[in-house]
């Protein structure tokens, strides 16, 4: 079955691979993207780019509209789109921590609280929050983004219980260590240390983050709300 699916920050990265790996699968898919001109991988993979800044709620409800007219209500969304800002504590300004909150957490509530309007209607959705292992392990220099991704297990699993009756679930993957350009940037020590970390021994491919994200929004998922489920390696266990 074909449907109307929603990826914010799907330019690039994971939520390009998630909108690949969907649409593949035969799904309508959109992807936002915060600036300048649609992106041609979109192009390339038959993909609605929409822009939108998860940070304005006039943005959002645009991005929306363009979505519902060309596909029809969303019924899977996946809240991708998040931004880093760090720095160790002592040196983290208030607009350091308050710009990857509105952009981590606010912007997942304001997607979510929309798309859930039509979802409830019609009695199914799927919702899947991208966080992080930082979420669950937490990171020196990273205590924004921490929060954040931390804050999005206790914002699905309220969500879940809300909606749960509708026929909508709500879960979170939880990346590890991650090939992506974020991570390209790395020099070699960083990057040693990560790794000797995971139990896999190594980085995870967007594409693997990608297959889970398609698992959950699945109708083999159909009884798993709530969950968390990590693409890490084995780094975060037991979190």
């Amino acid at each position: 079955m074909s449907r109307s699916v929603l990826v914010t920050g799907g330019n690039r990265g994971i939520g390009l691979a998630v909108a690949g790996a969907l649409a593949r699968a035969g799904d309508r898919v959109a992807l936002t993207y915060r600036t300048g001109e649609p992106p041609q991988s979109a192009t390339e993979l038959g993909c609605l780019a929409v822009t939108c800044d998860v940070t304005d709620a006039a943005q959002v409800e645009q991005a929306f509209k363009e979505v519902e007219a060309a596909h029809g209500p969303v019924e899977v969304l996946v809240a991708n789109a998040g931004i880093t800002r760090d720095q160790l504590l002592l040196r983290m300004t208030e607009k350091d921590f308050a710009d990857v909150l509105d952009t981590n957490v606010m912007g997942v509530f304001r997607v979510v609280r929309r798309a859930a309007e039509g979802m409830v209607e019609a009695r199914r959705g799927r919702i899947v929050l991208i966080s992080s292992v930082v979420g669950l392990l937490g990171a020196a220099g990273q205590t924004n983004y921490a929060a954040s991704k931390a804050g999005l297990v206790g914002f699905a699993r309220s969500v879940a219980r809300e909606f749960g009756s509708r026929g909508v679930t709500c879960n979170v993957v939880a990346p590890g260590f991650v090939e992506t350009d974020m991570t390209k940037a790395l020099n070699d020590r960083q990057r040693a240390a990560m790794l000797s970390k995971v139990p896999l021994g190594r980085s995870s491919q967007a594409e693997e983050v990608a297959a889970a994200v398609r698992f959950l929004a699945s109708e083999d998922a159909a009884y798993v709300t709530g969950a968390v489920l990590p693409v890490d390696g084995g780094l975060g266990m037991g979190h």
